[in-house]
């Protein structure tokens, strides 16, 4: 399994007093087990959020600590903010991220709801997937009249805190926790200090959209003939055969088919823009799990379009930004950049950068830390303030600093070439593997995606850069797992030896450490394999002069499977599983003359090109 790790990001209601906010985030860096990732305050909005991550003790006690701290530094009855809120701690939602189920998060959410409830008197509401009623998933619902009407709504039997006091607490307010799925919280800055331009366009990207009141050029029209044959919950467009299923299905229809101008046509036909349940009719916005307002920045001297992400796989950064630009350019307006406030998590911003490579009609298959790079220049993170992508991004592959793969190239040789058992042949072996995979990436960019280059040539060298990138990032992070698992197995050795027990206990450790020792090399070798056959596929496809660099990297792989098989089978003498024994035997003689077979042939192939 892997390292649990949970991300927890309360909101509290202070942003113009930093020494308020520096003793609520000293409790949670007290606490052992909990990194502190971010800190970002809004004067404005009076309003500070907070990021930070561990495992599920040191979480949920650095978040009972912080919003007990808040109830005690911040007073509800005097603040005032420009964004939303219900209490000293607003919201305190818990995102797990590895090695902990979304069950498993709830909870102990609903653990640390109980306590802050208990023990400082103040009502919790549960909300998202911790909620105990659907209409309290949503936290604008709970939010909804903000601190002010909280005292009225404690008074509603619908409206009983999970936990804590129905009575008001007037310093502190009320507070929601729960688990949700990670939230990126997102920001366009628009060349304009007019709000009305940001929440114009907030309206077309929210989910919610906006009612059709709101735009005076709202398309909509029904013939006067039709308007009045309404059937129970079908609406038809007098300009064409279609029929909605809801007004507001038809409202975007003829939104995108037509283009008439809604109060006008309303007022024409006597059409007043309510459901029969007198909510307001809506018209769609164009992402789903997208939540926007807009706003003006008096720190940046421009407004900005704040958006929620509460679902980036389904909506993304990237295509709410390009929508954006689009409809910021109609209205005479131009997207300067964006921001993303705390942490983004790493895939998100991975596909980000990924989906402009290739807009740009670039190989995606090029080091992680380019494609990061691509995604902040274009989205513009720069643009108000610094975006740093080692502080920022939320499950960035990092090697440690102690880590082989950090040294300089002339350390790491020094090294090996030391009196010390490892690093060695495994460690070579992988990097073996790691360079060969590199250089046919290297030949695939290279060729792919110029000037008159064949789209299926493209797509194949793409596809083979892509994967051999996935293939050195491996083996690199080989080079030290070989090391590693030696060093396990040295540790085994050196485990008491005098009891029956402590023999039995050793010689177990001994025993699976060595297996261990066994897969680490065995993956090399398999990997490297694969490059070799990647190699094959570039030397056919890739630019001809670039046919040695294809050779040289077929061979070092090939020093990568034979390497890995031999540190396979040096391991196996000592293994007493004999089943295992033969299984990996028979594995490594079957990647040995598979490998050598595609060396031969990719070999054969390069010379007749020189």
């Amino acid at each position: 399994m892997n390292e649990q790790l949970i991300e927890c990001v309360p909101n509290f209601s202070e942003g113009q007093h930093p020494e308020i906010i520096k003793q609520i985030t000293d409790e949670i860096e007290k606490v052992e087990g909990v990194k502190l990732l971010d800190v970002d305050p809004g004067y404005d909005m009076n309003r500070t959020v907070v990021t930070f991550i561990g495992n599920a003790k040191a979480v949920k006690a650095a978040a009972f600590n912080s919003i007990k701290k808040a109830s005690e530094l911040i007073d509800m009855s005097k603040h005032k903010g420009s964004h939303p809120r219900m209490g000293a701690t607003d919201v305190c939602p818990f995102v797990p991220v590895s090695g902990i189920t979304t069950e498993e998060c709830i909870e102990f959410s609903k653990e640390v709801a109980k306590r802050v409830g208990d023990e400082l008197g103040v009502p919790v509401y549960l909300y998202e997937k911790s909620a105990t009623k659907p209409e309290r998933e949503n936290l604008a619902k709970i939010r909804q009249g903000e601190y002010e009407a909280l005292e009225e709504k404690l008074k509603k039997p619908e409206w009983k805190p999970d936990f804590g006091p129905t009575k008001f607490n007037a310093k502190s307010g009320g507070t929601v926790i729960g688990v949700r799925e990670f939230l990126i919280a997102y920001n366009i800055n628009l060349n304009t200090r007019e709000e009305k331009y940001a929440t114009d366009i907030a309206f077309e990207l929210r989910e919610k959209g906006r009612s059709a009141r709101e735009g005076g050029n709202g398309p909509f029209y029904f013939k006067s003939e039709r308007i009045l044959k309404y059937e129970k919950d079908k609406y038809p467009c007098g300009s064409c055969d279609f029929v909605g299923k809801t007004i507001s299905e038809t409202i975007k229809h003829c939104s995108e088919k037509h283009n008439y101008d809604l109060v006008e046509l309303l007022d024409l036909n006597g059409i007043d823009p309510k459901k029969s349940d007198g909510q307001s009719v809506k018209i769609p916005g164009k992402f789903k799990h997208c939540k926007a307002i807009g706003w003006i920045v008096n720190k940046y001297d421009r407004a900005q379009i704040s958006i929620n992400l509460t679902n980036y796989k389904v909506t993304s950064m990237h295509h709410v930004f390009d929508e954006t630009e689009k409809l910021a350019t109609e209205r005479g307006l131009r997207v300067t950049g964006s921001e993303i406030v705390g942490m983004v998590p790493y895939p998100a911003l991975l596909e980000t950068g990924k989906y402009f490579l290739r807009k740009q009609h670039r190989s995606t298959g090029i080091p992680i830390r380019d494609i990061l790079n691509t995604a902040v220049q274009s989205l513009g993170l720069n643009d108000v303030s610094e975006f740093k992508i080692e502080e920022r991004v939320l499950g960035l592959p990092k090697n440690l600093d102690t880590a082989l793969v950090e040294m300089k190239l002339t350390d790491f040789i020094d090294e090996v070439s030391r009196e010390t058992p490892a690093p060695g042949g495994g460690s070579i072996a992988a990097l073996s593997g790691a360079l060969g995979a590199a250089l046919s990436s290297m030949v695939a960019n290279l060729t792919a995606n110029k000037r008159g280059s064949d789209l299926e040539t493209d797509k194949i060298l793409n596809e083979a850069a892509e994967k051999c990138q996935e293939i050195k990032n491996t083996l690199v992070k080989a080079v030290d797992d070989d090391t590693n698992a030696f060093n396990d197995y040295m540790a085994a050795r050196r485990l008491p030896n005098k009891t029956g027990d402590e023999k039995k206990t050793r010689e177990e450790a001994m025993q699976n450490g060595l297996k261990q020792a066994v897969r680490v090399p065995l993956k090399t070798a398999q990997l490297s394999s694969q490059a070799i056959e990647i190699a094959q596929t570039v030397a056919k496809y890739g630019n001809p002069n670039s046919i040695t660099d294809v050779g040289v990297g077929a061979q070092s792989a090939y020093t990568g499977v034979l390497g890995g098989v031999y540190n396979v089978l040096i391991n196996l003498k000592d293994i007493k599983d004999e089943k295992f024994n033969s299984d990996m035997r028979k594995t490594c003689d079957d990647l040995k003359d598979k490998a050598q077979k595609k060396l031969t042939e990719v070999l054969q192939f390069v010379e007749t090109k020189l």
